[in-house]
Order: structure tokens, then sequence, then C-alpha cells
């Protein structure tokens, strides 16, 4: 009986782990990326993955927000280069946003973000303090991230 108890317990465990697993990826969240210590997740095209971005981003220590505004709407933009560096001045994450959020799991401390569209660098200064998620939203002027044919 406890060899058939062990294996049903076994069994169920592993269900509950890919339910689980199938859940997370149901909920529209794009893949985790690491870059040295620094785990990031990015997108947000769609409004199911979006979603989830804001809803996982009150998990995450900083969450980053890519738009244009022209003074009447504000457009999401994505392809935007990311440059976090810390207070020492090097960089703990660079990376392409791929949609117009990026979540990102830094340790606490004072960072210097870059995010950079077509060309226009924008910074902004961000403090990340342990359980409490920091937001930092970067917008341009409307049409900077068109490219001229």
């Amino acid at each position: 009986m406890s060899n058939r108890y062990h294996q049903a317990t076994l069994t169920l465990s592993l269900g509950a782990l890919l339910m689980g697993s199938a859940l997370v990826h149901a909920a529209g969240l794009p893949p985790v990326h690491r870059v040295g210590q620094v785990e990031y997740l990015s997108g947000g095209i769609g409004k199911d993955e979006s979603t989830a971005i804001k809803a996982a981003s009150r998990k995450w220590p900083l969450t980053l927000e890519f738009a244009e505004k022209d003074g009447r709407r504000a457009d999401f933009v994505a392809d935007v280069k990311v440059v976090v560096r810390n207070a020492a001045g090097h960089p703990a994450l660079q990376a392409q946003a791929a949609g117009p959020f990026m979540l990102a799991k830094l340790a606490p401390g004072r960072y210097d973000v870059e995010a950079t569209l077509a060309g226009k660098t924008l910074r902004e200064p961000v403090v990340v303090k342990h359980g409490q998620p920091a937001q930092v939203a970067f917008v341009w002027p409307a049409g900077v991230g068109k490219t001229n044919s």
C-alpha cells in the first residue's frame, strides 16, 4: 500500500506541476529571458498579453512602459533598446523590448535606465526597493518610431 500511495502522490504532484505550467503559459506571458543575473520579460502586443503582463508586474521589481504621445493620445511602441545601469554606471541589463512593456528582476538599489527608440534616447533614474515594485514610463513625441520610406 505504501508503494502505491507514494506512486499516486507522485503522479498527482506531477499533474499539478504540469497544470500550473500550462496555466502560466495560458496566462499569455511572454518567455522569461536572463542576462547575467537579471531575469526579464518583454512584450504586451495584443490585449491578452498586455493584460497578463500588467497583472504580473506586481510581482516584478521593475516595470518599464514605452509609448509615443501626440497631445491627444498615446500609442504603445516596441523595438526599444533598453540599458539599465547600476549605481556604479555598469550595465545590469541590456535588452531589446519586444513590446510596450518590460519587467525586470533587479536587486534593490539605484539605477539609471536608458530607453532608445529610433535613435532618440530617454533617460530616467529609478530606485528599486525590496517588496515595492517600481514603474517608469518612457514617452516619446509622436512619429519618433516611424521610419521614412
